[in-house]
């Protein structure tokens, strides 16, 4: 056998459970996140850049463990990974680390981890596998035990508080009751219920600071220099762009500091502005070409398991896109939500690159099969 040949071998026993599509659009944002966020640091150092690609190569790996785990692994492990980060939150309730002011990560050992992260996961992989065991027919009890399933975690991410957060883990399990087959009676009254419960959410169970992030919304110009100041901030960036962008290491609002939390939640300001409505446009055709796969890999998954699942994922990270598009750009209040794979972070790019493993396994498992 040959060099060449056992190259050869080696890269297909490597890429043979990815999927092409999916990888080589994730592989192409995290380059451009590496640009961005070293541009967004300065472009002075590496140090954040380099920060950047440790959290691209730990991600990347456990994507790739995750894809070559079958879809019946994924569902025995359903349960486990959902009582663990069930029980983590239940810890960060009674022990967690408050940190400006919210009580959201548990210190383990010699690690601090974010169990809602989990829980992204955890709970439409729980859902799920209910669903798949109640295929052959469900009634009003399966959906209240469903809807118990979601409710919990949410709600305790609810009173650390993270907004933010909590809405990505609610609309990833609502996202599998809906594909469940929830009926539009339920969700019309649901609406009307969540409606008519505003001024109670209002008066009672937003915190101030949640207040003000709406009323900021309203009017950023009523505090500029405070509670509007990202908004302020990002749309004076993103409008600056133009229709070409100013170039690479050329944005002014964000080499001369005026966007907060550039290389975070903000990242999309700065990208904006350097590389104008034409990279913007080009970044969010990356973000479509992943939803459509995902729906794909979902409308041709061999089980209601891989299906609602593969549709709950891709879905979440059409959420994840929305409200951080949303939000910088001024349509949605501040909630704290990165953009998936170009914001700077550790914990969100890995459940991320997680579920795209998830996806991965469906996929590539299902072709094993077919074959």
């Amino acid at each position: 056998m040959t060099l060449a040949t056992a190259i050869e071998r080696v890269f297909d026993t490597i890429t043979r459970r990815l999927d092409g599509p999916l990888t080589v659009v994730i592989v192409v944002l995290m380059a451009i996140s590496l640009s961005v966020v070293y541009s967004a640091s300065g472009g002075d150092t590496f140090d954040r850049m380099l920060g950047q690609a440790r959290n691209f190569t730990v991600a990347f790996i456990a994507m790739w463990i995750v894809a070559n785990m079958s879809p019946q692994t994924l569902m025995r492990l359903a349960i486990p990974i959902y009582v663990v980060g069930l029980t983590l939150l239940v810890g960060v309730a009674l022990f967690g680390e408050i940190r400006n002011g919210a009580r959201r990560w548990l210190h383990i050992g010699f690690i601090n981890i974010q169990p809602s992260e989990i829980m992204k996961l955890g709970t439409p992989l729980l859902l799920a596998w209910y669903f798949h065991r109640k295929e052959e027919g469900l009634n009003w009890k399966d959906y209240a035990i469903a809807g118990l399933i979601l409710m919990l975690p949410t709600g305790l991410v609810v009173r650390q508080p993270d907004l933010g957060t909590s809405i990505l883990i609610f609309s990833a399990g609502f996202f599998v009751l809906f594909f469940a087959g929830l009926s539009w009676k339920l969700l019309i009254t649901g609406l009307v219920g969540g409606l008519a419960l505003l001024p109670v959410v209002w008066n009672y169970l937003l915190h101030d600071y949640q207040k003000l992030r709406v009323m900021t919304l309203l009017d950023p110009m009523n505090d500029p220099l405070g509670a509007g100041y990202h908004i302020i901030q990002s749309t004076i960036a993103i409008g600056s762009g133009g229709i070409l962008g100013k170039g690479w290491l050329s944005g002014s609002q964000a080499q001369l500091d005026f966007i907060p939390e550039r290389s975070t939640d903000f990242i999309l300001a700065v990208f904006g502005e350097e590389f104008g409505l034409i990279g913007t446009l080009l970044l969010l055709a990356l973000y479509l070409i992943i939803v459509g796969r995902g729906f794909m890999i979902a409308m041709n998954a061999p089980t209601t398991f891989s299906r609602l699942l593969a549709a709950a994922i891709t879905l979440s990270f059409f959420t994840y896109v929305f409200v951080n598009i949303g939000m910088v750009s001024g349509i949605l209040p501040v909630v704290g939500v990165p953009l998936p794979l170009m914001s700077y972070g550790g914990t969100a790019i890995l459940s991320m690159c997680i579920g795209f493993g998830m996806l991965m396994s469906i996929s590539t498992h299902k072709q094993l099969v077919s074959t």
